[in-house]
């Protein structure tokens, strides 16, 4: 079988997997990627995420992370729902982590595609699969496989599917037939950098250390008071700047099971109010924890990041002035 009769099956059985796109590029060093997050680092971009310092070359160059790795196949799956606003006042949580998940759930897919071009070579192959798990510039190797661009935000943007959607991996160590990037249309739109509450972004520049996924997520100890009165309400991630991208007017709702929303004592997510929130107790948290994506946060943390997202909710809706405390 060549090289384009392959990847046109690859490509094919991805699709029916549920992946929304598959796209493939040449597995080789990512020299322009290389001087940025250098600079990135050096300017302390990255805050506490100790992790980005580690593994440089690795995160660089597939193929230290894959012996003889040959090609990257880049796959994006939609998580847009079908209800998208939350209750006025509740603590807002990214519509990314509603549902199961996702690095069990592309994970679980992703394997399931390496099986299938296993058997369709005829020949076992080295391969690995990777979903936020390992030093992979997910973002960048989904840009040169044709997937999308990398917005002003820094998140992949496809002309077809908006930015709802994760991204995943296959490293290995066959010759495919490969796609090229497709252009930026951002054009001279700044919608993101000018929603952005926290300032934390400039074009194609995400301070990391002030965004607000960052301090509800990755920061382990509370957020800084300097940054208070800039959460507006979100309690775990944000979605601010894809909620102003145009180009997220073509995002259509998914139809993944495994991405449908969790329930707290018996309500979807999207759906909880203040008082629900409120009376959500560390069991039940723990509970949910275990299904979805906001395990990567303790009950400390979360309790925390309420407290402040009820704060900032209710500093919305009262008169310039009014005591929040």
């Amino acid at each position: 079988m060549d090289r384009q009769e392959i990847s046109r099956r690859i490509k094919q059985e991805g699709q029916r997997l549920g992946f929304d796109l598959v796209g493939i590029s040449r597995a080789e060093f990512l020299e322009t990627e290389a001087k940025h997050l250098e600079q990135w680092l050096s300017e302390g971009r990255q805050g506490k995420m100790d992790y980005m310092e580690r593994h440089f070359d690795k995160r660089l160059d597939p193929r230290l992370l894959v012996e003889g790795a040959k090609s990257v196949i880049s796959v994006i799956h939609n998580y847009f729902p079908d209800a998208t606003t939350q209750p006025p006042g509740a603590p807002k949580i990214s519509r990314y982590a509603w549902g199961e998940d996702y690095h069990k759930v592309l994970k679980t897919k992703l394997y399931e595609l390496f099986t299938f071009i296993c058997a369709e070579t005829g020949s076992p192959l080295n391969g690995r699969v990777f979903v936020d798990s390992a030093p992979v510039m997910d973002k960048a190797w989904a840009r040169k496989s044709g997937l999308g661009w990398i917005g002003k935000h820094t998140n992949l943007i496809s002309p077809k599917k908006g930015s709802y959607f994760f991204i995943g991996e296959i490293i290995l160590d066959l010759e495919l037939e490969y796609d090229g990037p497709v252009r930026d249309y951002c054009g001279t739109c700044t919608r993101c950098i000018d929603a952005c509450p926290t300032e934390a972004l400039s074009p194609y520049q995400i301070d990391a250390s002030k965004c607000i996924s960052y301090l509800s997520i990755e920061l382990k100890e509370e957020t800084p008071a300097d940054f208070h009165g800039a959460l507006e309400g979100w309690a775990y991630g944000c979605d601010i700047c894809q909620e102003v991208c145009p180009w997220n007017r073509f995002s259509q709702a998914h139809s993944e099971e495994a991405f449908k929303p969790l329930t707290l004592n018996g309500l979807p997510i999207p759906s909880l109010s203040a008082q629900d929130w409120e009376e959500v107790n560390e069991q039940t948290f723990k509970r949910l924890a275990r299904k979805s994506a906001m395990g990567r946060v303790r009950w400390q943390k979360f309790t925390s990041n309420l407290r402040l997202a009820f704060r900032s909710s209710l500093r919305e809706t009262l008169p310039p002035d009014s005591p929040t405390d």
